[in-house]
């Protein structure tokens, strides 16, 4: 199945021999940044927003296995074979790396998350867990971001990391709290009155998730944890409107996510490609298969499903956006310099993911239709 990321990656490749002028400045040209941001925010407000939190209370055994164990094993096991495999780099840059590499993105294997042959239970899981472990992954990548970055020789200076963690993790969520609540519930209100339209209500989306990231950053929070925490917590309690608010914002943000798979062809892929070595290949293998199969497989023990469910779900862990969006993301704030590997090794586990998750859904979506279980 040929998919849309696919098309993307493969036009961006292709127009990257024609040598814009722009490509010079690689992630650090302005543009870049802008359309990065603008797509990260809008991608953990509607990721967040999806996710149904009385549902997920009732079928919460599944989700919270792979959040709670099969994520953080997945983050240390990349890490602890990084370490080996490429023994010339910073610690600290390999741990980024293994922990960017650790959300999903269920979207390249559509097939899956849509089909109708996959249990309900299974394709509920799989998108539950990529809706919410990039909001997750993002606090431990920050600081990374923030060791890596320390250029005034803070070290270990106890006082400065308390007040980072307060303002990034606690300013943060509390502006997305506030936000995400009270710019729910004011669209309510004002649309049970007719003050306020259809396309309005839709519009709120991209409003909303916009001023969670602004509101955050006056006050030194962290803004794309507050724009995650306001669509987990939005106050729009009439299901209808809430629809309109994350299917106007996930059309919207499918856009930015394809021009950023575009630009991802057309600069990551380049700069990265002249490191691609075998080790980088091995690597990435691993990291879409042992680093976190085994993990997803240790997460599931005693939840009573059998090797083969447990295996599907443990490979459809695709590495997708959140991934390429949190690189884009460290390289626009530490630059390139000292970082091709982790910037190669990225984006190389990344185009496998996207051909090999693409092109593997359907057919092995097809387990569950030989063993009788597409209705379960």
């Amino acid at each position: 199945m040929v998919t849309a990321p696919m098309v993307f990656v493969c036009v961006g490749v292709l127009v990257s021999f024609f040598d814009f002028e722009f490509q010079t400045e690689g992630p650090k040209a302005p543009f870049v940044k802008v359309l990065a941001e603008l797509t990260l925010i809008l991608v953990l407000f509607i990721d967040a927003s999806t996710i149904n939190l009385k549902r997920l209370v009732l079928d919460r055994k599944l989700p919270t296995r792979l959040l709670g164990i099969g994520l953080p094993l997945t983050m240390l096991l990349g890490a602890l074979l990084a370490i080996p495999f490429f023994p010339d780099e910073q610690k600290w840059v390999l741990i980024l790396m293994a922990f960017i590499l650790s959300p999903t993105d269920a979207a390249l294997g559509q097939a899956v998350v849509t089909g109708q042959q996959v249990p309900q239970r299974i394709r509920q899981t799989i998108n539950v867990e990529s809706g919410l472990n990039d909001g997750i992954a993002l606090p431990p990548i920050l600081v990374c971001l923030a060791v890596l970055g320390d250029t005034d020789g803070v070290g270990l200076d106890t006082q400065y990391w308390l007040l980072f963690v307060l303002k990034q993790f606690v300013f943060g969520p509390v502006a997305g709290a506030l936000v995400g609540w009270g710019g729910g519930y004011l669209v309510d209100y004002f649309s049970k009155r007719g003050w306020m339209g259809h396309t309005y209500q839709m519009l709120a989306s991209l409003a909303i998730a916009i001023l969670a990231f602004s509101f955050a950053e006056i006050f030194h929070g962290n803004g794309f944890i507050a724009a995650y925490i306001a669509g987990l917590l939005l106050g729009t309690h009439t299901e209808a409107i809430r629809d309109r608010i994350r299917e106007f914002g996930e059309a919207e943000s499918q856009v930015m996510v394809l021009f950023i798979f575009l630009l991802f062809g057309l600069i990551l892929i380049p700069i990265s490609f002249p490191y691609w070595d075998w080790r980088a290949l091995i690597y990435s293998v691993l990291s879409l298969t042992v680093i976190r199969m085994v993990p997803v497989a240790l997460s599931l023990l005693g939840s009573g499903l059998d090797k083969k469910t447990v295996w599907f779900i443990g490979w459809f862990g695709p590495r997708g956006i959140a991934s390429v969006l949190y690189l884009l993301m460290a390289v626009i704030q530490l630059g390139t310099a000292g970082f091709e590997r982790m910037i190669s090794v990225i984006s190389l586990t990344v185009t496998l993911s996207i051909f090999l998750h693409g092109l593997t859904a359907v057919p092995f979506s097809k387990i569950f239709i030989d063993k009788g279980r597409a209705t379960e």
